[in-house]
């Protein structure tokens, strides 16, 4: 059983990766003796790394093309993106990987995959490397490089684009996306089940993941003039429409039906106390909302890992997907008709889906991996083109591409 445990995690590129690194803890800290060290993989790259995760929210946010162009590219060409991470971490990694000692290693971000096994490949480090899926139907091939041990797969669809990406069946595990457990503490809890009906007002939650994009403003103003509703409203890091919304939404509304939230760590007593969540295409905030039983409307995603998300919402019947904000009124009120029959039916589709063992499930599988024992990491300074660490990025990629090594797949 592999017993010390290095997962490579990203704080900054919206909380999805954190979150499923954090559902996996709570499960490894039920075992003594397991050893767990999380990383933040952009801080590989030294502060170069941590300025480009954090213009994730910005970007996605405020230049969804750009953003899209980066998918693409990954798409396309994911040696680029493997090689300018594999020179940019060379050196700190193995300089990781002398300190932890890992048995095994457990990527949950695409980009630190076929970059550190090209690193692991290349000076004959045999540690067994796992790669857990954070996304649900759209996956790039940075998730996929065939020579991993084993990937873990949050849904058939990301199992079968897996396969395309050349990815041995045998390698491939399906179990689910993993949340976290207050997510799941109310499967537990006496506390009877609240039920919408229209003898109080409809409590609606508006999100749009952890960095705030999304036109919540026009959202929560449909909601408040055309039903009986209160409205909370959560920006996450975004900061500057916290405030704006608190001027515009109180100004017209009152502090009575509407409240505006930031980031905040307990936003699963939000979702608890909601009839309906107003949401992103995020998989992660879409899975915590399935968890705790609250329908979705789903006003789109992000172009690139969200594109099949609203359609997967669909497929399971876990919500609605409502695109145009000129239309949420009328979806909104066909959930309220007949008693809310719809909105009903969704709830119950969901408690069908949910598989509240997931984390658990995928802890049990990776400490059943047989563990690497000793390793003996080298030094950087073995590999020629790392001699002169005068050598710029771009320059240390083209003199790499110069030297003839071992074939490897650059996937």
């Amino acid at each position: 059983m592999a017993k010390n445990i290095l997962i490579i995690s990203s704080n900054y590129t919206g909380h999805g990766h954190k979150s499923i690194t954090d559902s996996l803890l709570e499960k490894f800290s039920l075992n003594s003796d397991v050893n767990v060290h999380v990383i933040d993989g952009f801080t590989l790259l030294g502060n170069l790394g941590i300025r480009i995760s954090k213009l994730y929210g910005s970007i996605t946010r405020n230049a969804k093309e750009i953003w899209k162009m980066i998918w693409e590219i990954s798409m396309k060409k994911p040696s680029i993106v493997n090689e300018f991470i594999e020179v940019s971490v060379r050196d700190s990694f193995l300089k990781l990987l002398k300190s932890v000692n890992p048995d095994l290693i457990v990527s949950v971000h695409p980009n630190f995959n076929g970059s550190l096994l090209n690193i692991l490949e290349e000076y004959e480090i045999k540690i067994p490397f796992v790669t857990l899926i954070a996304d649900l139907v759209s996956i790039s091939p940075l998730w996929a490089d065939p020579r991993v041990d084993y990937v873990i797969c949050p849904t058939t669809e990301s199992k079968y684009k897996c396969l395309e990406f050349g990815v041995s069946e045998s390698k491939l595990k399906l179990i689910g996306f993993p949340v976290r457990q207050k997510f799941l503490q109310h499967l537990n809890a006496d506390t009877p089940e609240t039920t919408y009906n229209r003898n109080r007002p409809l409590e609606c939650l508006i999100m749009s993941g952890g960095e705030g994009s999304g036109n919540m403003n026009t959202i929560a103003s449909i909601l408040l003039k055309n039903f009986n509703c209160r409205v909370k409203v959560v920006t996450g890091r975004n900061k500057v429409l916290k405030r704006r919304l608190e001027r515009s939404l109180y100004e017209r509304f009152g502090t009575d039906r509407v409240e505006v939230f930031g980031f905040t760590e307990n936003i699963q007593e939000l979702m608890l106390s909601s009839d309906l969540a107003i949401t992103r295409g995020s998989p992660n905030v879409m899975m915590e909302v399935v968890a705790c039983n609250v329908p979705l409307i789903v006003t789109g995603n992000l172009p690139g890992q969200e594109e099949g998300n609203p359609g997967y919402l669909l497929k399971h019947n876990l919500g609605v997907v409502c695109k145009e904000t000129r239309k949420l009124k009328a979806i909104t009120r066909e959930l309220l008709i007949n008693n809310a029959s719809k909105l009903k039916q969704i709830k119950r589709s969901q408690k069908k889906f949910l598989n509240p063992n997931v984390a658990q499930e995928i802890a049990d599988f990776i400490l059943s991996i047989e563990g690497s024992g000793e390793v003996t990491i080298p030094d950087s300074s073995t590999r020629f083109w790392d001699i002169s660490k005068k050598i710029s990025i771009p320059e240390r990629i083209s003199l790499k591409k110069k030297i003839p090594v071992r074939r490897r797949r650059n996937f």
